[in-house]
Order: C-alpha cells, then sequence, then structure tokens
C-alpha cells in the first residue's frame, strides 16, 4: 500500500497560455485566486509534500511558499519537462503531477492511481475517462497522461526516452508497466484553454474548501489588544503567549493523603512476604512543609499537595497501611511500587516555558491555569465589531402588521445570536429595502463603525439585487456562489468608503442557508479576524452511521440537519430532520447536528458512516 507520505505532488506550470492573453494560464484568476492556487488547494490534502514545477522563471509562483523546480531540459517540452524536474528533485519514491489549469481535480485522484499502480504492480498509473465517440457512436476511453503517477526510479528511462529524440507525453514510459485507472468524471480533466471556458467555470461557483481556504488566506487579526483584569478576560482571544513565571507544582508534592518515604524500603528487591514496619517521624501538611529529615526506615506522614521531604519518592495511601499508629505503621512489602504517587517539580508546567499560546480562546480552564501562576491580566485581542442587516421589500420588523405576501425578518435574530455567541460587538442595522440608494447608503454607513458586514439576502441572480452593482464602485468581491446546499449565493469581499475599509460576508436570504453558511465559512473567517488559533476556527468533524439513506447529488457539498441518537443496542446513528428545504426553520431548532456530505460523495446508504457538527455550543 502506497501511502500519501511516500508521494510528492508536482503542479506544471509556467506554460505558454497565448489563447488566454498572457504568458502563464496557472496565474489567471480564478474566484480571486489562481488557477494553480486552486489546483494546490485540491492536491495537497492528497499527498506529503508539494511543488512546483516552471519553464523558467519561478515569478509569482515563489509567493505559494512551495518548492519552485524550474525544468532544466533546453527548449519547451512543456509537461514532460516538468516531470522530468519532478522526478530528478522529488524526495519521496513516487511524484503524482498534474497540471496547473485544471481546478476540479477529483479528490481521490492520488489514492486511485495509486490504488491501481499496486494492484497491477505497475510503475506509474495514469487516469483515464470514457467517453462518446461522434463519429461510431461507441464508447471510447481517452487517456489523460499528464495526471500521472510514477515512481521517481523511472527516471533513468525517461532520461533514455530523451536521447533518442521522442517529446510525446503519452509514450515516454516505454517497457514500463503501465496502469490505466478508470475516472467517471470526464470534466475533473479537463483544462482552460480560452477566455470563454474560463468565464464558464467562474459561473459554475465555487467548492466549499476553496471558498474555506480563500476566507483563510485572505483575512488577518485585528490589531487591537487590550490588557484585562483575569475575570473580564472570560471568552476573550490571547494576543500574546504567556509564559509561565513560576513552576507548576512549585516543588516536588503529594498526589494521596498517606506516608512518604524511601521506595527502596519497599519493592520485589526485598524478597519475602514479611510486612515492613517503619517509624513515623513527622506530619507534613499542604502549605507547611516537613522540618524533620526523614531517614531509610522511616516515615513522614503526608496530606495531598504538601511538600514532599528531601529523599523521599514515594507516598503509600493510608488505606493500604496494614497497621497505624503515632509512632509507626506497618506495610505490605508490594502495596506501592517506588515512585508512586508522588508529583514532580513543575510536572504540570516548568517555569519558562509557554503556558498558553496567543490565539487560545480563554475559557473555565485557562482561566483557572492563570491564576494558579498568579497571574492577574492578560493581553486579549479587541472584540470584532460586526455591522449586519436584512435586505428584502418583503421583510417586516417584530410588532409591525404583515401585509399580503410579507414575512417577518428572523435572519437579524439568528444573525444576533450567532455572533453574540461568538463574542462580537454587534450593531443591528435593521431591514434595508430593495432599492440601490438606501442599499449603497447602508454599506457605506456599516463600513465607517465596523470591521465585517454582514448582511442577509440580496446576492442572488434575482432583478432586485442591486448588491453586485453596488460593490462594483464600493470595493471588490472576491467570489459570488459556492457549490453548497443550502447556501449557494454568498458574496465575499472588500468594501471602502471615504477612507474606511471593511470586509464584506453576503450570506443567502433563505433562514437554514444563513445558518449553513455562517457556521461554515462566516463563523471560521470571524474567529480568525478575531486572533483564534486554527483550532477554534474550525469545526470538528465526527463519524457516525446513517440510520437510513440520504440521498446527495455530487458535485456540491451538501449540510443536512440530523439528529444523532442511540439504538436499543447502544449504538449511534444519524437521521435527518425531515425535508430539509432550506427555509424550514423548525428542522434546526429539532436537530442536534449537521451531516456533512463532501462534494466528491453521492447517495448514501443506510449504515454508511457519514460525517457530523454537532450543534452543541453552536446554536
Amino acid at each position: 500500500m502506497i501511502n500519501k507520505h511516500d508521494i510528492t505532488g508536482l503542479i506544471l506550470a509556467g506554460g505558454l497560455g497565448t489563447r488566454m492573453g498572457q504568458r502563464d494560464k496557472g496565474m489567471l484568476p480564478l474566484h480571486g485566486q489562481p488557477l494553480a492556487r486552486h489546483v494546490l488547494q485540491r492536491l495537497a490534502p492528497q499527498v506529503g509534500q508539494l511543488a512546483i514545477s516552471v519553464h523558467a522563471d519561478a515569478g509569482d509562483y515563489a509567493g505559494f511558499g512551495l518548492p519552485v523546480w524550474p525544468d532544466a531540459l533546453p527548449g519547451q517540452l512543456g509537461p514532460l519537462a516538468g516531470l522530468h524536474s519532478g522526478m530528478r528533485h522529488a524526495g519521496t519514491p513516487y511524484l503524482l503531477t498534474v497540471p496547473c489549469d485544471s481546478p476540479l481535480l477529483p479528490p481521490d485522484l492520488a489514492a486511485r492511481l495509486a490504488a491501481g499502480l499496486t494492484q497491477d504492480n505497475a510503475d506509474l498509473a495514469i487516469a483515464v475517462t470514457e467517453e462518446l465517440d461522434p463519429a461510431t457512436g461507441s464508447t471510447v476511453r481517452r487517456p489523460h497522461p499528464v495526471f500521472c503517477l510514477v515512481k521517481t526510479s523511472a527516471l533513468s528511462q525517461l532520461d533514455a526516452y530523451l536521447r533518442g529524440g521522442e517529446r510525446r507525453m503519452r509514450t515516454w514510459h516505454g517497457p514500463l508497466k503501465l496502469a490505466e485507472v478508470l475516472f467517471d468524471d470526464g470534466g475533473a480533466f479537463g483544462n482552460i484553454n480560452t477566455p470563454d471556458e474560463l468565464a464558464a467555470l467562474q459561473a459554475r461557483g465555487l467548492s466549499v474548501p476553496m471558498a474555506q481556504a480563500i476566507l483563510a488566506g485572505t483575512v488577518a487579526p485585528v490589531a487591537g489588544i487590550e490588557e484585562l483584569p483575569l475575570p473580564q478576560a472570560f471568552e476573550r482571544i490571547l494576543a500574546a503567549d504567556i509564559i509561565s513565571p513560576i513552576s507548576v507544582p512549585a516543588h516536588d508534592n503529594s498526589a494521596m493523603d498517606g506516608y512518604a518515604l524511601h521506595g527502596a524500603d519497599l519493592g520485589p528487591d526485598l524478597g519475602g512476604d514479611t510486612p515492613v514496619t517503619l517509624a513515623v517521624v513527622d506530619t507534613i501538611l499542604a502549605g507547611r512543609p516537613g522540618t524533620v529529615a526523614v531517614q531509610r526506615g522511616q516515615c513522614a506522614r503526608i496530606m495531598t499537595g504538601a511538600v514532599m521531604p528531601d529523599g523521599c519518592d514515594s507516598v503509600v495511601p493510608q488505606e493500604l497501611v496494614l497497621q497505624a499508629n503515632e509512632t509507626s505503621i506497618t506495610l505490605a512489602p508490594d502495596c506501592i511500587r517506588p515512585g508512586d504517587n508522588r508529583r514532580f517539580k513543575g510536572e504540570d508546567l516548568m517555569q519558562g516555558k509557554p503556558a498558553l499560546l496567543q490565539g487560545k480562546i480563554l475559557g473555565p480552564a485557562e482561566l483557572g491555569l492563570l491564576a494558579s501562576l498568579g497571574i492577574a491580566t492578560v493581553p486579549v485581542r479587541r472584540r470584532l465589531r460586526v455591522a449586519f442587516f436584512s435586505t428584502g421589500d418583503e421583510l417586516r420588523s417584530l410588532g409591525e402588521p404583515l401585509d399580503s405576501g410579507c414575512i417577518y425578518d428572523s435572519n437579524r435574530y439568528t444573525l444576533l445570536g450567532m455572533l453574540t455567541r461568538l463574542g462580537c460587538e454587534v450593531l443591528d442595522m435593521g431591514i434595508v429595502k430593495d432599492n440601490p440608494q438606501a442599499l449603497e447608503a447602508a454599506l457605506r454607513g456599516a463600513c465607517a463603525s465596523a470591521d465585517v458586514i454582514i448582511t442577509s439576502g440580496g446576492v442572488s441572480s434575482g432583478a432586485a439585487d442591486f448588491t453586485r452593482e453596488i460593490l462594483a464602485r464600493l470595493g471588490e468581491v472576491a467570489f459570488w456562489q459556492i457549490n453548497m446546499r443550502p447556501g449557494r449565493p454568498m458574496a465575499f469581499g472588500r468594501i471602502a468608503s471615504e477612507g474606511d475599509t471593511a470586509l464584506l460576508l453576503g450570506l443567502p436570504g433563505n433562514p437554514v442557508a444563513v445558518m449553513a453558511a455562517f457556521y461554515f465559512l462566516a463563523r471560521p473567517t470571524l474567529l480568525r479576524l478575531m486572533g483564534a488559533d486554527a483550532e477554534a476556527s474550525s469545526l470538528p468533524l465526527l463519524q457516525v452511521a446513517a440510520q437510513a439513506p440520504i440521498r446527495k447529488k455530487r458535485g456540491r457539498t451538501e449540510y443536512q440537519r440530523g439528529i444523532v441518537e442511540r439504538d436499543a443496542d447502544g449504538r449511534q446513528h444519524v437521521r435527518v430532520t425531515g425535508a430539509q428545504g432550506s427555509g424550514i426553520l423548525r428542522s434546526m431548532t429539532q436537530a442536534n447536528c449537521m451531516i456533512v456530505l463532501h462534494e466528491a460523495q453521492g447517495h448514501v446508504a443506510a449504515g454508511d458512516l457519514v460525517d457530523i457538527v454537532l450543534f452543541h455550543g453552536l446554536t
């Protein structure tokens, strides 16, 4: 079996993109990011190492933070030169090549090519797809040799091939054994050759993982820092590392109420079953160190947390003592092992070592730890200022009469709860009508007073959605649509007004879509702006068996409301709440988790494991 850490993933870049109007296709923007970065985002989880191959100049690829390997062969040999460079430089037994302009490559490409290579005992494996031949009407196989997993030891064969004057990617392997691995989705192996193809791909929307990567790579923590007393720092985010001023515990101490003694006075080395009697020469209480030197054959009565006397390395719990009086105790020789029930100085934390790292959310345990170190004040990030409003002529505020065709605005209250729980400083701007002047005024006003603006509604393709036109004047937007359900229409960008700037997160209008987009896209973005570490900003996924089949369309990420429960045998399973319409907000009150069905997944059978995110602590 080939481990992913045995594979170097190589993005083949630096090709001539003359039909696209510039030299290097990999740097063409798609959803605000270079094409090659989309490829990188899909490839990174599949391999152990990553690199980029270029024809000559590393150029902008150096900014990707990866090794950049220029072609060593003379002339423009395209992917064959990149393959040659990769096989020379890779420090792993296998190399996986993918082109820089194929941003839809399969998320299981490496695993499936590796399985095919192993199964056929081959030297290299390439992806193939089936397509209809319009001339004959029959199905033919189409190889994709640029999507190739190859043993790096095959470099000698490639050198021999090149010395013979041949230059074809399909035939370089010669006598080496080739495995062809069939993939269903031919579109995953397409590349971008014309501006129209790039525009069509832009219109398809963005994958959830890529949207998350764009958001993560765009935002940085706010600069403001406050020094707060410990009680006021609860659930705030630490702005600097805390270095421990003391060791915890400060001394070797007892983990039990009992008797401190020399471990050598007990143990199997003494032999036999004869009980051991030790003289009690001192009593040591917590906070009151002993005053008597405890010699071999002696012990000291000691309480939990009390300082261990010099020379003593073990504590016998009082319940294991056979006989005891004020002057002596009798023990079985094997009642404990030498060293038992002794806490060492600095066992929890040593003086001068980091106690907490910046980015940590200060919960009850963190407050307790800081208090145990005698730290009274801590530096924390200032609260993130978030302005939010709903858009739509059909919306009414609470207390207003409902005209025909109108609904009460629920999204602002959902957002208020989610933002407040996150610890943001919130500014509720109410309802903004579907009017260009009103919407622009609201965005400008929010930009002047907030770090982030969150809207609900107004980002779909409806005739009354003016957001796109206004944002074209006020700033720029990285993406408008995401391949997810619920929550496809979502905008992310930055706006500016009279010297002020703010991040914009335009959420959908349907209530459940608002919550899904918030939890899986907006929430981690806000936490990064707040300075939280990666662990705090990500939602942990758990795997549970599906109780019943779940329908799922491939090619998009779906979030379905679920209920995790135990069956009669005590085994956990998850079931959907029922109808999954994005307007059925009541289903969110019934669910205790969200079922996460990833882009590559299809229908789920009963008993299949699915990923879930528990709502506890979120909703």
